[in-house]
């Protein structure tokens, strides 16, 4: 089996830092393999903790009287210097529930109210984004949204445009436009849920 030998920090941010591990491959060769990280030290590392507590959440919001529209924000990213349609979604603050994550995010990045469903835990356990590159992972938090859009809790860094997105412009979307693969894949379910039960496809907790 694959080992890891020694774990060096190179970076030293606030959000994200990046570690070298010294490796040793599954026949016997060593390596280097580079992992980016929201951990701010070795020992909060997951593969030091051996736990999978969420770094983020990923906010899946119906928003009108009917639920036929989903809450999308469509984002300015460095790294593709461009825009790029995401659901809203933010980092989980240290002893924060990521339930609570996702209404205070909303609301930062939105302006809207957002009333989280109590769902199966499978649903929304955490999960490993892209782990071939990082040991991020992020929770998802279901419910509807109201209110008015209001760009009052963005912070300067933040580009933002907030898209009430029904199943037209979702197509165009996936058509079209760039798309965070998380996102595509919940607009693509959205296409094809029932209409009368937008939420049929979670076991949802009474």
């Amino acid at each position: 089996m694959s080992s890891i030998r020694k774990v060096t920090q190179v970076t030293h941010n606030r959000f994200l830092n990046m570690f070298d591990l010294d490796v040793i491959h599954r026949g016997g060769d060593p390596g280097l393999y580079h992992v980016a990280s929201r951990a701010r030290s070795i020992e909060e590392l997951k593969l030091s903790t051996k736990e999978n507590k969420a770094d983020g959440v990923i906010i899946y919001a119906l928003y009108g009287e009917k639920r036929d529209r989903v809450v999308l924000i469509r984002q300015y990213r460095y790294s593709i210097a461009g825009y790029i349609y995401e659901f809203p979604a933010g980092l989980v603050d240290e002893g924060e529930d990521f339930h609570a994550a996702g209404i205070r995010e909303l609301k930062e990045e939105t302006g809207l109210d957002f009333h989280p469903l109590e769902v199966d835990p499978i649903y929304s356990r955490p999960y490993f984004t892209t782990i071939g590159m990082t040991d991020e992972s992020c929770a998802a938090v279901y419910g509807t949204a109201d209110g008015s859009i209001s760009r009052e809790g963005l912070e300067d860094s933040e580009e933002i445009e907030v898209v009430l997105a029904d199943r037209v412009e979702i197509r165009r979307i996936l058509r079209e436009e760039n798309v965070s693969l998380m996102c595509a894949y919940m607009m693509m379910h959205f296409l094809h849920a029932d209409i009368s039960d937008p939420f049929g496809f979670l076991e949802v907790e009474q």
